[in-house]
């Protein structure tokens, strides 16, 4: 039985010269990935702009047990359109970096609507945002970890602590366990980075050089807890962006 759903496009592959394989996290299943014919014709057919990185769409799927892993799906619309993601290159590269990661990150088969929501609401908000966007990855990223139980504990934290990557916390004494450890001067970022929001993120300021290195800590945090994360190839380009 078919069923509507909306969703999340995260990753596209081409499978045959006619057809695509397409990871979408959907509203109504979690994450899935999807066979689709596409049409090269402009009057019918799937479009394969409707796919790219981050694309919220809507259609009709039969989510029932199949042979293989892969759904089909039909009646593809864009839910919302994007009005500047695609037109400008650092919301581009924004995107991209983000369509990665949730590819690697997003791993559970399973209705989730609160992280559906929150996903659409940071697209949205990309979409939208017209200046002092420089953070927003690093925001999402951020909240983000409350989806994974990975949220950093921030409730013994003080001045001149230590950050603790491999037990997600703040100590006054630098750990002698291991090496996975943030030095006090860097340290003392995260907790003012995870105080800001979509609405506050322009009011936290940074050099490019500090926003390089938040991004790499945020980075090596999860792929310190998340079993086989790779290297996002995607980094290096919005590393590069952001001077």
């Amino acid at each position: 039985m078919l069923q509507k759903t909306t969703g999340i496009v995260l990753h596209t592959l081409k499978y045959t010269d006619a057809s695509t394989i397409v990871d979408i996290y959907t509203e109504l299943c979690g994450r899935a990935s999807f066979i689709v014919s596409i049409s090269r014709s402009r009057k019918t057919g799937t479009k394969p702009g409707l796919f790219q990185p981050l694309a919220l769409i809507e259609f009709d799927a039969d989510f029932r047990p199949a042979v293989t892993s892969l759904y089909r799906m039909k009646e593809v619309k864009s839910l919302l359109p994007f009005a500047t993601i695609p037109y400008h290159p650092f919301k581009s590269a924004i995107s991209l970096f983000l369509g990665e990661f949730l590819s690697c990150a997003l791993r559970e088969e399973a209705e989730n609507r609160s992280l559906f929501a929150y996903l659409k609401h940071s697209i949205i908000r990309l979409d939208e945002a017209k200046k002092g966007y420089a953070n927003f990855h690093l925001v999402f990223l951020i909240y983000f970890s409350r989806f994974l139980g990975l949220y950093p504990n921030l409730e013994n934290y003080r001045q001149g602590d230590y950050f603790d990557m491999l037990n997600g916390g703040f100590t006054s004494v630098c750990p002698l366990q291991h090496s996975f450890f943030i030095h006090p001067e860097e340290a003392s970022r995260l907790p003012r980075l995870m105080h800001i929001n979509y609405e506050t993120m322009h009011l936290f300021q940074m050099k490019r050089t500090e926003r390089i290195r938040c991004l790499t800590v945020i980075n090596d945090y999860y792929r310190l807890h998340l079993p086989g994360f790779p290297e996002l190839k995607s980094i290096k380009v919005l590393q590069e962006l952001f001077d």
